[in-house]
């Protein structure tokens, strides 16, 4: 294999990833593959238990039928949109390793082509990880067609990176490299929220209730969209099967990450150059006079302000609270009763909100050692960052938690006691799972744990399901804590042998 070709640079660039998932699934020797597993099966179960079969994709299909397949393939490549732009800005502006590519006798075009095609790998291994199992029981209910559906979320992924590789570049020429970033960062969360958001928003205001699919299923809807056999469901047919749509649009999406890499691979290397005169925001507070804890409380909350990624994080998070704010909104005018959903809605959003936090605080934490030496009392620093997460976590939340309480108080306090224990779960997790960003790993800086993630997610749900209850007066309350309880043990059992110390 000739070194520093395209192959010996796939090779190497696959090898980098490898690695980075066998430290990324960490969880115990066992513990990656049996989370990965049960979350598979968890997926499976829940993907028969929600999807229903719809009569207008059993045989021929009609216009509502479509319209509800093409709805929700343009809402998953709004999704891979945003996270192509993200990825591609942090291509750009994370160094890592690319100031000795550069200087290194290699053709560097070859290493960025290899990176570009890399993401729409990346890209369509999670779609395609957070769709298979709905994908596997359409299969198994509607015949083998659907499979289809498989190289479909590829196509999209390709897609994807080609819009985010071109807006990206954009920007790059029409506001320059400083402002690059955070422009991106905005339209990166408002792409992906913008269209989930707006059929929430369209559904609450038609029928009470956030329910997308309500919307694209109406009749009103359906009488305004084309005739069949038109173009603009080529997507929705290449999702059924049909052979012609299907080998169109993966042409069409081959040829067009294909033409990105060979436009964009030469000109990566000028993109990141523009980026290193970039320097972070700095600045300086008062400290005498005040306490260890206060001085690290402040200090981890400079440290997530100052944060050049948590603006997409964090807008993604609000963006998706627009429907639960509408719902209150409605609420108060005398529109409906929304309590009793808003208050699942907010602890899960905040359990995922203060994991991010969490994440930044304790696995970003770039200088560790410091810290280690620092003449504090021990366990006071972490102390420090559950504190910052958590309180951090319901000052983003507090305006909704104080419309809720307003209308019903006993809900609010549920919600705000939803919020901090899921804020505080999804925190130990990450600290039992923390991984610092020494200078060795500085390339994960910003990748948390998949193991993680899937634990959060499960423990959120979990106190999201149990404050749904207790507002409703149901005793079957204690079964959802009993599962993010569970989902907690599990994690704090698998966690790896430097958190045991």
């Amino acid at each position: 294999m000739n070194p520093g070709g395209l192959l010996w640079f796939a090779r190497h660039e696959a090898r980098l990833a490898w690695r980075d998932f066998r430290l990324l699934s960490r969880g115990g020797r066992w513990g990656g593959a049996v989370m990965l597993i049960g979350l598979a099966v968890v997926l499976h179960l829940v993907a028969a238990a929600v999807m229903h079969p719809d009569p207008g994709l059993a045989t021929a299909p009609d216009r509502q039928a479509l319209l509800v397949l093409t709805g929700l393939l343009a809402m998953s490549g709004a999704l891979m949109v945003s996270q192509a732009i993200e990825s591609v800005t942090r291509a750009f502006y994370t160094r890592g390793d690319l100031d000795l590519i550069l200087s290194s006798p290699a053709t560097a075009w070859k290493l960025f082509a290899v990176r570009i095609a890399a993401m729409a790998i990346t890209l369509a291994t999670m779609s395609l990880a957070l769709s298979a199992a709905f994908i596997d029981v359409q299969a198994w209910r509607g015949g083998a067609r659907w499979l289809a559906l498989y190289p479909v979320v590829v196509a999209l992924a390709m897609l994807a990176v080609t819009v985010g590789m071109t807006a990206t570049a954009g920007l790059f020429r029409l506001i320059g490299a400083e402002r690059t970033r955070l422009v991106a960062q905005i339209a990166s969360a408002f792409i992906g929220a913008s269209f989930a958001v707006g059929l929430q928003v369209a559904a609450i205001q038609s029928f009470g209730a956030p329910d997308r699919l309500a919307v694209m299923r109406s009749d009103s809807l359906a009488r305004l969209a084309p005739d069949l056999g038109r173009l603009v469901w080529g997507l929705a047919y290449a999702a059924m099967g049909y052979p012609v749509p299907l080998a169109v649009l993966m042409l069409v999406a081959a040829a067009a990450l294909g033409t990105a890499i060979a436009v964009f691979a030469p000109r990566f290397g000028s993109f990141v150059q523009a980026t290193a005169g970039i320097a972070e925001r700095r600045g300086g507070g008062r400290l005498k006079g005040r306490s260890p804890g206060a001085v690290l409380r402040a200090k981890e909350w400079a440290l997530l302000r100052r944060d050049p990624w948590l603006v997409s994080q964090t807008l993604v998070q609000l963006l998706y609270l627009v429907p639960p704010a509408y719902l209150l909104w409605l609420t108060f005018s005398g529109g409906l009763d929304a309590v009793a959903i808003l208050v699942p809605v907010l602890v899960t959003a905040g359990g995922q909100f203060a994991g991010g936090l969490a994440w930044l605080a304790i696995s970003g934490e770039d200088a560790p050692d410091l810290i280690a030496t620092a003449p504090i009392p021990q366990g006071l620093e972490i102390r420090a960052k559950f504190e910052a997460t958590v309180g951090g976590t319901l000052m983003v939340f507090g305006p909704f938690l104080a419309g809720v309480a307003v209308a019903a108080p006993g809900a609010g306090i549920v919600a705000t006691a939803g919020i901090a224990i899921a804020a505080a779960g999804a925190t130990a997790i990450q600290y039992w799972y923390r991984l610092q960003a020494t200078r060795g790993r500085i390339r994960r800086r910003q990748t948390a744990s998949r193991f993680t993630t899937y634990a959060e997610a499960l423990s959120s749900i979990g106190w999201a399901g149990a404050a749904a209850l207790v507002v409703g007066g149901s005793r079957m309350a204690l079964v959802p804590v009993g599962l993010a309880t569970l989902a907690l043990l599990i994690a704090w059992l698998l966690r790896p042998a430097a958190s045991r110390r």
